[in-house]
């Protein structure tokens, strides 16, 4: 008697000859199977060979020294965390007082006897490339000092020995047009700089940066900028130092902070204390301050933990149909199984190890060829994610728990197949009929069930405090509900049949007939287009959130030039001219300011004899929060809760160098002013005030004040001046001013004496700048030799969170490929039906439209479930979101009107997904469908 061990052998023989028989099946089901184990595998190799080991990161951010030491900026004793990136006084910034700072003491004299240390400077300035300016950082250290061991690497050339060479980055060189043996000057200095060598910073491939020996880039670039009458390079000084023995230690490194001193140390980053040792962690608990949350957000783990959970149960309900139709096609042989003695055992034996050997081939292909992508793609990815990997990090049991969950979704989705093939008789398997089939009536009301239960858990967890967390579970729960629905809901998409054609009519009655194949396939579908909902509707609404509060500069294609630098208000007709000959100009609006005290003295001067001109607000349209004696703390919670949604309390989103200027009506032009009284009272002129707050009996007043009488004001008193009294058209509330409060027109201004000073231009295009365009009028204006920067209003520019783009890949492709799938398993299943047609005479153009149907069908069932099912997801996240952005908003104070968290629907996403996919898969069934159909030989031998 044979044993069961060699029943299995033989049934995996015969399972392993029927999936070569049948290779477009079977590539089907591995493609479907092997697809998520290549992106698991991939992602794990990937995350595993980016990820630093603490020994690495440490080295990579102060080589082979014991610590990096740095100024806080505080001046007093504090505490700091353990990776040395976050600072905070002893007592919390409450105990803070900024007139009681004391000089920040030499770094030199914090470090222990005998220590030998490295000094490095950075400091930011521009340098003259091929194309024109280039912002870059500038660092001076010895990189022939075995302390930078590790920080940075060398890529080609050599590295600097004496004063004029420098080392460069590679992105710089990229940037900037230069190469290995170039010359270059920095900006405001006629010193000429040779690049030696290129290196790079190892995690920040995309860093610009200029590295020289101490003393020969910063300094000389200070003393010719202070030279030249211009501010100079403001450079932070760290120091690499190498103490011996067990390094920097926890405690010297709260000694360093008692002298206002951060402290990078690889003792501790390597041996990291205990949070009751940490004081910072300690006081932050303590002053109830909540601490940042490590990784990636609740939600957003929540949204990936549901699409990967959405993509396996599609693999599960895909990979199912596909081995029954499998056995429904091998039926005659497993009828020959039960002639010759074998039981119902034996016939579940060999459907399952059809799981198990697709599962097997799935798990060692998918696995190879995510090894072979992350190998290949790595100097890619270090690209992308602007880093180098610590190495090639292969885990052989992560990865083999990987491959094993392919071998165990082959073998789950096989089980019901089995289950159903055994319970057929060997006549029925013979003969090839499948017999009489009822529907399951318990199945539809667990389904329905578990979409009430979903559903319920999901507006739960909308206020529950693991909210994502249960809105996902939920969620989850009532996909399954759906899924179990399908064979009912597909009877209900069969009464739509008597309103189509024929051709759909019979595609659509031939789906409801063969629930059992359809049924499945739909749920695939449906599978695959929920996660893509989900993300795409968690992505809209988030992208709409984002363009709401994103804070527009200027109206959208305006743009703007202002000098910033004192005392160069004479450049600017000449940075005006430059304007006018580099870009496409449709209008230009000049700007001045109004100068207060002895000739050319700039608003915010300190200078004896200077002042300013400030609008005084009448005292009952002032915000009362900021009036009190204690400001905002003068009022209980609710009352400055109260406040805040008051008229006068409303916030500015917008800032500008002046809220007074002087123009004409251009600038409203400019602006997009649509009022036609506006322009009509600076023509008059008459001024014009973007803020009724400042606006009282249709006058304004400004009180020119001397600058030293407006520093240190008491809230709710005004500075002493002479005002001057305007009167005002106050433009409509929807009118935007963009930072401006008031424009003067040039007539009203010289009629109350008042001194004006150009500092620059508003302006509209006439089309679009061009880049060379822009780099032209950048090149211009520093050859004037003035600080005026040029910035051109683009409207809010979306930024794809990389880990949204790539759920959005994954879910797409995952729904393209059920869709193909469950296209070739449906044609497959009905190639009985077509083979009909063919023997009655159909036409080829029959039988390829009756296919591109039934497939059209199934997937056009999918979207429409999928979408529905989709949104619960997306809906509960972004509720959740919305709860906790209201908390963050009330522990604010701020008003709760401003809440704003959308939740869209993309509509275009989903009339793409409706008429795409299914349209697709019904193109593909007919271009795939054979043009001639041989008769089926018969079933009996």
């Amino acid at each position: 008697m044979k044993s069961p061990y060699h029943a299995w052998i033989a049934a995996i023989r015969i399972a392993r000859r029927d999936a070569w028989r049948a290779k477009g099946r079977s590539a089907l089901v591995l493609a479907m199977i092997a697809l998520p184990i290549v992106g698991v595998s991939a992602a794990d190799l990937t995350l595993r060979s980016a990820e630093l080991s603490p020994q690495q990161a440490v080295t990579r951010e102060i080589g082979a020294a014991d610590a990096r030491l740095r100024d806080s900026g505080l001046g007093m004793p504090g505490y700091q965390n353990r990776e040395g990136s976050n600072f905070m006084p002893v007592g919390g910034y409450d105990a803070y007082d900024p007139s009681k700072e004391t000089d920040p003491r030499a770094l030199t004299a914090t470090l222990p006897a005998g220590a030998e240390y490295l000094k490095d400077s950075t400091a930011h300035a521009k340098i003259r490339t091929k194309y024109g300016l280039l912002d870059s950082e500038l660092r001076e250290i010895d990189a022939a000092s075995p302390l930078v061991e590790g920080m940075i690497t060398l890529k080609r050339g050599r590295l600097p020995l004496e004063a004029g060479e420098v080392l460069a980055t590679t992105a710089f060189l990229e940037k900037s047009g230069f190469f290995v043996g170039s010359e270059f000057l920095a900006r405001g200095s006629n010193t000429w700089y040779r690049i030696v060598g290129a290196y790079e910073l190892p995690s920040e491939l995309a860093k610009t940066e200029v590295l020289a020996p101490p003393g020969t880039l910063l300094g000389p670039l200070d003393k010719a900028l202070r030279d030249a009458g211009v501010p100079g390079v403001v450079a932070e000084d760290t120091y690499l130092v190498k103490v011996g023995g067990d390094g920097f230690t926890w405690n010297m490194v709260k000694e360093a902070n008692t002298k206002s001193v951060v402290v990078v140390s690889r003792a501790v980053q390597l041996h990291p204390p205990a949070d009751s040792d940490v004081p910072y962690l300690v006081q932050q608990k303590e002053l109830g301050y909540s601490l940042p949350d490590d990784g990636l957000p609740v939600t957003e783990l929540a949204v990936l933990a549901t699409v990967v959970g959405l993509a396996m149960l599609e693999i599960c309900l895909l990979a199912g149909p596909a081995f029954a139709v499998g056995a429904r096609r091998s039926r005659r042989q497993l009828g020959l199984v039960g002639a010759n003695g074998g039981d119902r055992r034996h016939i579940r034996a060999i459907v399952l190890s059809g799981g198990l050997v697709i599962g097997a081939a799935s798990a060692v292909s998918g696995t190879v060829i995510g090894v072979a992508l992350t190998v290949g793609l790595r100097p890619v990815l270090e690209e992308y994610l602007g880093k180098r990997f610590g190495g090639f990090e292969f885990r052989p049991l992560e990865i083999l728990g990987i491959a094993l969950l392919a071998v165990v979704t082959g073998l789950l989705a096989a089980v019901a197949p089995a289950v159903t093939a055994s319970r057929q008789t060997v006549l029925a398997s013979l003969t090839g009929r499948r017999g009489v089939r009822r529907s399951n009536r318990v199945l539809p009301v667990i389904g329905l069930l578990a979409l009430g239960a979903g559903a319920a858990i999901a507006l739960y967890g909308t206020a529950s405090r693991m909210g994502a967390t249960v809105v996902a579970g939920g969620s989850a729960l009532a996909e399954l509900g759906i899924v179990a629905l399908t064979p009912v809901l597909v009877g209900l998409f069969g009464r739509l049949g008597r309103w189509l054609p024929l051709s759909p009519r019979l595609a659509l009655r031939d789906a409801v007939r063969n629930r059992g194949r359809t049924a499945p396939a739909v749920a695939a579908v449906l599978a695959a287009v929920a996660g893509t909902v989900a993300v795409a509707t968690y992505a809209h609404s988030s992208d709409l959130q984002a363009r709401h509060d994103y804070v527009a500069e200027l109206p959208y294609g305006a743009g703007r030039v202002a000098v910033q630098e004192s005392g160069r208000h004479k450049d600017v007709p000449a940075v005006r001219e430059a304007l006018n000959r580099e870009l496409p100009l449709a209008v230009r609006a000049d700007v001045d300011y109004i100068s207060v005290g002895k000739a050319g003295c700039e608003t915010f001067s300190t200078e004896d004899g200077c002042g300013r001109a400030e609008i005084i607000q009448p005292k009952e349209q002032r915000c009362p929060l900021y009036e009190a004696k204690n400001g905002p703390g003068s009022f209980t919670e609710e009352q400055a809760r109260e406040l805040r949604k008051d008229w006068r309390c409303r916030m500015n989103r917008h800032s500008s160098r002046y809220d007074t200027v002087v123009a004409d009506e251009k600038l409203l032009t400019v602006l997009a002013v649509t009022d036609p009284g506006a322009v009509s009272a600076l023509k008059a002129g008459k001024a014009v005030s973007f803020d009724k707050r400042n606006v009282k009996d249709d006058k304004v007043t400004l009180r020119l004040i001397s600058n030293k009488d407006a520093v240190g004001r008491e809230p709710g008193v005004d500075p002493p001046g002479e005002d001057k009294v305007f009167p005002v058209h106050q433009t409509a509330d929807t009118a935007e001013g963009y930072g401006i409060a008031l424009v003067l027109p040039p007539a009203a201004a010289r009629s109350a004496g008042l001194s004006t000073l150009p500092f620059g231009s508003y302006f509209t295009l006439d089309g679009k700048a061009t880049s060379e365009q822009r780099q032209r009028l950048d090149g211009r204006i520093d050859q004037i030799g003035v600080e005026a920067p040029v910035t051109i209003e683009a409207g809010y520019q979306g930024q794809d969170d990389i880990g949204t783009v790539a759920l959005t890949v994954f879910a797409g492709l995952v729904t393209i490929g059920a869709a193909g799938i469950a296209t070739g398993l449906a044609q497959a299943d009905a190639e009985a039906d077509l083979k009909t047609l063919a023997a009655v005479g159909a036409a080829p153009r029959v039988r390829r439209t009756l296919s591109g149907f039934q497939c059209g069908v199934v997937a056009l069932m999918g979207v429409v479930l999928g979408t529905l099912a989709g949104i619960l997801p997306a809906v509960g996240l972004r509720l959740v979101q919305r709860r906790e952005r209201a908390h963050l908003m009330e522990a604010a104070g701020a008003p709760g009107d401003v809440l704003y968290v959308p939740i869209a629907l993309p509509w275009e996403t989903f009339g793409a997904l409706l008429i795409l996919v299914p349209l697709g898969a019904a193109l593909l069934a007919a271009l795939v469908t054979r043009s001639g159909g041989a008769l089926a030989r018969r079933a009996a031998a």
